[in-house]
């Protein structure tokens, strides 16, 4: 089982942060190999720097969904019109607002 740190709510990664229905991923930190629900649940959890996956990173398993718990590429999260390939569950479309925090653009 995939362990998610920081401050989850729930079994389906929420955190005090985002907890809407569709607030339903985690993401691996690249400079932590970590999940954790979010920048900020990141941010309050350790002493280091985020870094962003590059683009040359994107085939790299670093989203996990909350619903079924299954691991996607970043490419699998970016094309996937924000729904689990595996469950069909949705995703936050307004997430790409904050691409910039985990992805280069």
């Amino acid at each position: 089982m995939v362990v998610v740190k920081g401050k989850p709510i729930d079994n389906k990664t929420r955190c005090i942060h985002y907890h809407s229905a569709l607030d339903i991923i985690a993401i691996k930190f690249k400079c932590c190999n970590t999940y954790y629900p979010c920048f900020q649940c990141h941010q309050e959890s350790v002493n280091h720097t985020a870094q962003v996956w590059l683009k040359a990173d994107f085939d790299n398993h670093a989203i996990l969904c909350g619903n079924c718990m299954s691991e996607m590429t970043i490419q699998q999260y970016k094309t996937s019109n924000y729904t689990c390939p595996n469950c069909l569950a949705l995703f936050n479309p307004k997430c790409v607002l904050h691409d910039h925090l985990y992805f280069e653009v």
